[in-house]
């Protein structure tokens, strides 16, 4: 059998989009009822009972010794009479540490099952230190050199655009989501919605920031700390006299 020149016209490749990079995170709070004086009328029924209604409309900064108190002495249940729901735009490495976080936290996700993931992904700024040093459990982590930094924005380049390439290409043949996303790197962003109350986010910030105050040492990666330093400042302008007294205590959780 002989075998005949292929004289269809030959495919033409389909144009691929650029990924785009990012070096920070987004943190907004979208919606909250949390204020100091939720503490103070949670911990008052105990002793006041329907009385305790009247916290209310009180001052809560006349009862700061109270927090500070209950924060001392680690009676956390008044702090859980709060709600915080944020939303959080980062890689997907990030929230893979962020789901650890269960006790007080509630979650929902883009998915990359319903709908087509952008190419938005994570590349280092300059100064994030790239070098680890030491044994796990001692070791820290140091600049790295603008070669070292060079290499590291080249290969993420070049990995993230060649796996959404390839993402593309099996969308295009028809290829399910769900199937076409497994290509795409954790450097990818994307974005959720977590609620917690005050007390589950003071245990979240007591892992997830390094902080001079702290009782208890955290180390944790830089890229989950940009977020929950964001998630600290939105909920210190909500709650200033518990986040007062949750630093003047060595930042553990009640």
């Amino acid at each position: 059998m002989s075998l005949q020149p292929d004289t269809q016209p030959a495919t033409q490749a389909p144009e691929h989009e650029p990924v785009q990079v990012r070096d920070d995170v987004t943190v907004e709070l979208v919606r909250h009822s949390a204020h100091d004086a939720d503490v103070l009328f949670a911990a008052r029924v105990s002793t006041a009972g329907e009385a305790s209604l009247e916290e209310l409309e009180k001052d809560a900064s006349r009862s700061q010794g109270l927090i500070n108190y209950l924060m001392r002495d680690r009676h956390g249940t008044p702090f859980e009479h709060n709600s915080m729901t944020f939303f959080v735009s980062a890689p997907i490495f990030v929230f893979r540490e962020f789901h650890r976080h269960r006790a007080g936290f509630s979650y929902n996700e883009e998915s990359g099952r319903y709908r087509e993931l952008q190419p938005v992904f994570y590349v280092p700024s300059p100064e994030r230190k790239l070098v680890q040093q030491g044994k796990p459990g001692r070791y820290e982590f140091v600049d790295g050199t603008p070669e070292q930094h060079d290499v590291v924005t080249r290969s993420m380049l070049a990995s993230y655009q060649g796996a959404y390439d390839a993402y593309q290409d099996m969308l295009a043949a028809g290829v399910a989501r769900e199937v076409a996303r497994a290509v795409l790197p954790v450097g990818l962003f994307s974005s959720m919605y977590a609620t917690c109350n005050a007390r589950s986010l003071m245990h979240f910030l007591s892992l997830r920031t390094k902080d001079e105050r702290a009782t208890v040492p955290s180390f944790p990666q830089r890229e989950i700390e940009m977020v929950a330093e964001r998630m600290e400042s939105l909920w210190a302008g909500l709650m200033p006299l518990t986040h007062a007294a949750f630093n003047a205590h060595g930042r553990v959780a009640p």
